[in-house]
């Protein structure tokens, strides 16, 4: 605390942001300041605190900062350095979901329609998010029976190309086969547009007049499947707040605590409709609810598309924000604190919402400290390792006979899968089925990356863990010495009596079956191997499919390739019909029949 002490001294009065540290330098939260000197000292003086600050303030043993030229820059490196460091503190959105959008891709002369959820600065145009019952894929259906526009991928050249049978059942006005003009078909993605935009009559009358012309021919499937899509349209328009603008895009995010955790609860409305929402239940410790709710902001519109407004509660720093999204994000958003109104009656069924979703998870909170941090610890004290095993790494080996050898490697951070740092490797060195060498060469690969530029994307664990018994460890531990690793902990979980062996043992050391450091290792090691096993899967299949697609006449790399890219298995190409033949870039007719015969004939 001394170091501390010291450091308060000299904080300047600037904006910026702080990095707090526990006694292994791990980084265990990051703020922003408008200025630092009155921010951090907070911390360290005897005011009340919220319960979780109180904690974590136990473990803080250094700090540093980083001057910004604005608050509002502050803000956008917290957020930056929330990412990077992914705090045990702060607020973290690893298991957000990400709702799918329509995209109109305008970019293109004859523009298509597709779902995404990834949202990107790329031209097109996106609705969305859909969410409470509404299916994306109907809605692209009602835009090709209404419409006539196109939902697939087909590159339109000016070469014409053989039109496929969705032309045939009016579904498409096939612009690849030039059988309608760009003119012609901007007319028809103008009211595709308009509908996405919710003006639903002109495929609500289409849709009747179809379901009754399939009821007159006895066609009743095709009639109910109609009006299952009518009863879609009628839920989109109930769902209208009669009280708001017809075209307002607004998020209501309301955030509820009770001072251990926290909740915040998330409402989408879209051109005057509620689509739906989600809750998240977090565990953070920040000073205040505003800077909870601002990092919540920040971290949430990372992966979401921004509406025109957000409605939020009073506490919130709006002025902050309105700065941050124009000057950081590129785009205009209205902070609202509504105090009245149909949109403070949407912010109290969102802190209602909140306060429930709150309720009903601090159960699932402690048992996911249990699982997780509380297992971390466990397993420190059990094999007595020198530091909090916070980002563990698990290394797999996988093939078949020899063939087509990969190693995998899942790392999780504070007891969880961070499976945006999970890493793949083809093994390039080794002949034959060796496991021990392919783990020598995967862990020399890796361990050759720190106190190197690449660090940035492979940061040193503190505890490595090998999917196998005593000679695997005995392999590794070959590598650590040859590189001089020292400093990372290493150990072995041998799956038959599930045994961790460690370098510093000579017998191995066995957890009971009903600990959570044990159940926590089976964790991560499963998920090496399930991880190995997929990706070997992967690249065995498209080998044989590669050579399999050798064999037809005709087939050379680029459309092999193309195949390949398409389909990705030998099932899904040894099912194709003409038609998916047919979509594949450099396909003709005649082909797709010389495909489909080869393995009616050979397989």
């Amino acid at each position: 605390m001394d170091v501390i002490k010291e450091k308060l001294k000299l904080l300047p009065e600037k904006p910026g942001v702080y990095i707090m540290l526990d006694k292994y330098a791990n980084v265990i939260y990051v703020g922003k300041a408008r200025i630092l000197k009155n921010r951090v000292r907070q911390y360290f003086h005897s005011s009340l605190k919220p319960i979780k600050v109180m904690q974590m303030v136990q473990n803080i043993c250094d700090f540093n900062y980083i001057i910004t030229d604005s608050e509002i820059s502050a803000l956008a490196l917290e957020n930056t350095l929330i990412k990077k460091y992914k705090p045990k503190y702060n607020i973290l959105l690893k298991d957000d979901k990400t709702y799918p959008y329509i995209k109109a891709d305008l970019k293109q002369d004859f523009p298509n329609f597709f779902i995404t959820r990834k949202i990107k600065k790329d031209g097109g145009k996106y609705f969305g998010p859909f969410m409470g019952g509404i299916s994306c894929k109907d809605i692209l259906e009602i835009l090709s029976l209404s419409y006539s526009v196109r939902l697939c991928q087909t590159a339109i050249t000016s070469k014409p190309k053989r039109e496929c049978l969705n032309y045939h059942i009016c579904r498409c006005k096939a612009p690849c086969a030039n059988k309608i003009s760009k003119e012609e078909y901007a007319i028809q993605v103008k009211k595709a547009l308009a509908f996405l935009d919710g003006d639903y009559k002109d495929a609500e009358k289409l849709l009747k007049e179809k379901m009754l012309s399939a009821a007159e021919n006895e066609n009743f499937e095709l009639a109910l499947d109609y009006k299952n899509k009518l009863e879609m349209l009628n839920r989109l328009e109930s769902k209208r707040i009669t009280a708001l603008n017809k075209y307002i895009d607004a998020d209501v995010i309301a955030y509820c605590t009770n001072e251990l955790y926290s909740a915040i609860s998330v409402l989408i409305i879209r051109k005057g409709i509620m689509q739906g929402g989600a809750s998240y239940a977090l565990d953070e410790a920040y000073i205040n609810d505003a800077e909870a709710l601002s990092s919540f902001i920040t971290q949430y519109y990372a992966s979401h598309k921004a509406p025109a407004e957000i409605i939020v509660q009073d506490f919130c720093e709006a002025d902050l924000l309105n700065i941050y999204f124009k000057e950081k994000v590129g785009k205009s958003v209205e902070i609202t604190c509504a105090k009245q109104g149909v949109k403070h009656k949407l912010l109290q069924m969102a802190e209602q919402n909140a306060k429930e979703y709150l309720d009903k998870s601090i159960e699932k909170i402690k048992h996911k400290d249990d699982m997780t941090v509380n297992a971390c610890k466990r397993l420190q004290e059990i094999l007595l390792l020198k530091k909090y095993p916070r980002r563990m790494e698990c290394y797999d080996i996988s093939n078949i006979s020899g063939v087509d050898k990969v190693g995998s490697m899942v790392v999780f951070i504070d007891g969880e899968a961070d499976k945006n740092s999970y890493r793949r490797f083809k093994i390039k060195t080794v002949e034959g089925a060796n496991d021990f060498a392919s783990l020598q060469e995967v862990l020399k690969r890796r361990l050759l990356k720190l106190n190197t530029d690449e660090e940035e994307k492979f940061p040193k664990p503190d505890l490595i863990i090998i999917d196998g018994g005593k000679g695997q460890l005995s392999a590794v531990k070959q590598i650590f010495n040859e590189l001089g690793v020292s400093d990372i902990e290493l150990i072995s979980l041998a799956k038959e009596e599930e045994e961790i062996f460690t370098p510093y043992l000579d017998e191995s050391v066995k957890i009971s079956q009903r600990d959570y450091s044990l159940k926590m290792l089976q964790r991560i090691r499963d998920e090496a191997h399930r991880f190995a096993i997929s990706y070997f899967r992967n690249i065995h299949s498209k080998r044989n499919l590669q050579s399999v697609l050798c064999e037809i006449d005709g087939i050379g790399k680029v459309k092999r390739l193309a195949l390949i890219n398409k389909f990705g298995t030998l099932d899904k190409i040894m099912n194709a019909s003409e038609n998916d033949l047919l979509s594949t870039p450099g396909i003709s007719k005649a082909l797709a029949q010389k495909i489909i015969t080869y393995f009616k004939e050979n397989l």
